[in-house]
């Protein structure tokens, strides 16, 4: 038994990190590369230009605290859409490197200067869809395809948000609308996951762009809104809405200290 004045949820900060596409997730990294963080992308998405930019701009002495590895299946067009050319393997090699990194350092053991940043959890959520697939072709019903991607992912999230896992975690998804339920979700795979995801998250945040023209301004968003429930482990030091540009480091302090 443990005191609840004893007890901690761990040291580790684990955050589910929610936003359309275009609303500065990956850039806002930036301020967690110059607070000090190594950060370790396993970029589903091919889209780490944009934080290349930012940290040249603004603090390019610290470009080598980001190591990144680019994961991603190549399409090509068939008679039915868009299919992947050859056999699917970033989903495959993306569960390789979350084993065992590049530089044969495994992720479970990074020590917590260090940020694990999945971008995003949507593309992994499609690799490990066709890699289901490919493994599958001939089922009879397509739902069989989602339900065995969708356990594993969820599978692939308990490890990552687990005590086993060291180093801090940051994973980047997509924001899924349901019109008939009136409420936004994580996207991963498929329609069942995204309610699920939160319980293993005690930080789910929002980057959104508010405004319009001139008054524009793009913010992490940390406690619930009418259509998106939100939350982090300490409410009373967190602010409700924190700019982009130096958002994630003032909520990495808040939640560390």
């Amino acid at each position: 038994m443990v005191k609840l004045s004893e007890h901690t949820s761990g040291d580790a900060t684990r955050i589910l990190y929610l936003g359309n596409s275009g609303a500065g997730k990956t850039g806002s990294l930036v301020s967690l590369v110059e607070a000090g963080y190594n950060l370790r992308i396993l970029d589903m998405d091919n889209g780490v230009g944009i934080l290349k930019q930012y940290i040249l701009n603004q603090c390019p002495e610290r470009i080598g605290q980001v190591d990144v590895e680019t994961r991603r299946d190549v399409y090509e067009m068939g008679l039915q859409g868009p299919r992947v050319k050859g056999k699917p393997k970033a989903y495959v090699e993306a569960m390789q490197l979350l084993d065992k990194w590049s530089d044969d350092s495994h992720p479970a053991e990074w020590d917590r200067k260090t940020i694990f940043v999945l971008d995003s959890l949507s593309a992994l959520g499609r690799a490990c869809f066709e890699y289901v697939k490919s493994m599958n072709p001939s089922v009879r019903e397509p739902r069989q395809w989602y339900n065995t991607a969708q356990d594993m992912i969820q599978s692939n999230i308990a490890n990552m948000t687990g005590a086993g896992f060291n180093p801090h975690v940051i994973v980047c998804t997509h924001v899924r609308y349901e019109e008939d339920l009136g409420k936004a979700f994580a996207n991963a795979i498929g329609k069942a996951l995204g309610p699920v995801l939160p319980r293993y998250f005690n930080n789910m945040v929002l980057a959104e762009t508010v405004g319009a023209g001139k008054m524009a301004k793009r913010i992490i968003k940390t406690v619930t809104t009418g259509t998106i429930d939100l939350k982090n482990e300490n409410p009373f030091k967190v602010a409700a809405e924190l700019p982009l540009e130096t958002g994630m480091a003032t909520l990495f302090k808040s939640l560390q200290s």
